[in-house]
């Protein structure tokens, strides 16, 4: 794309931390955003704050567990706009414990948060992009899909398998025109990590619109280029995050 103006972004988790700076950075390049998440309140402010800066928004509530929300929220989206043109897989949540704490059910959590509902998305909004002939899938995996550690097992399954679903996707849609990339996200200064290390060293972490704007970066690359993996670190990360 060689530009983002008037593009529909639909981006998931956008009530805060990444989301949040995703929705902020690609509405400053004339990006129609379209936020979900299932903290209305959060995403009702980000929305309300992206259109009093005179930018088009569009807050959607749903559970993105739940595929009948998914299904009705994108009808919402195309019955708006007319299609969707970016869709960026940011929602995500991680249960810290060690597995023998981990309950059957937050296991299952992970799962459908952090890779079911990336291919729920995907199968839907796909054959939207290919009607319209081009589209651009951006899955926000992380780093512990390429390195791990203790406590995360959950975590680190989903993000290995979204990291694999990115690259089968991109395998499948390259001759409908339309783009995937998976985000190899190193770790942010977001309330994803704070709320729940709060001694973790903020030193370590990097600013998640840095992370925003390599987003913007792939997108903005030349129809005939595809960048299907990029990994964004903070400068002084350690092992841990």
């Amino acid at each position: 794309m060689d530009t983002l103006k008037d593009k529909v972004v639909y981006i998931t988790g956008a009530g805060r931390g990444l989301g949040e700076s995703i929705a902020r950075v690609l509405s400053k390049e004339g990006a129609i955003i379209v936020g979900v998440d299932i903290r209305d309140k959060l995403l009702n402010g980000v929305m309300k704050a992206l259109k009093d800066d005179n930018k088009e928004a569009l807050a959607i509530k749903i559970d993105v567990t739940n595929e009948k929300q998914i299904k009705d929220s994108i009808l919402q989206v195309t019955d708006a706009y007319g299609g969707i043109d970016i869709l960026i897989n940011n929602a995500g949540v991680d249960f810290t414990m060690p597995i023998e704490e981990l309950t059957v059910s937050d296991w299952d959590r992970a799962v459908s948060v952090n890779l079911r509902a990336p291919f729920i998305l995907s199968k839907y909004i796909l054959p939207v992009m290919k009607k319209s002939g081009n589209g651009h899938i951006v899955n926000v995996t992380s780093t512990a899909a390429k390195r791990t550690w203790a406590n995360a097992s959950a975590y680190h399954a989903t993000k290995w398998g979204l990291l694999g679903l990115s690259h089968a996707l991109h395998v499948e849609a390259r001759p409908y025109n339309v783009k995937v990339t998976a985000i190899v996200a190193g770790g942010m200064r977001t309330p994803f990590l704070l709320d729940r290390f709060p001694d973790l060293d903020v030193n370590n972490l990097q600013d998640p619109k840095n992370v925003a704007e390599t987003i913007k970066f792939v997108l903005l690359q030349p129809d005939e280029t595809v960048i299907p993996e990029v990994m964004v670190l903070p400068m002084r990360e350690t092992s841990w995050p």
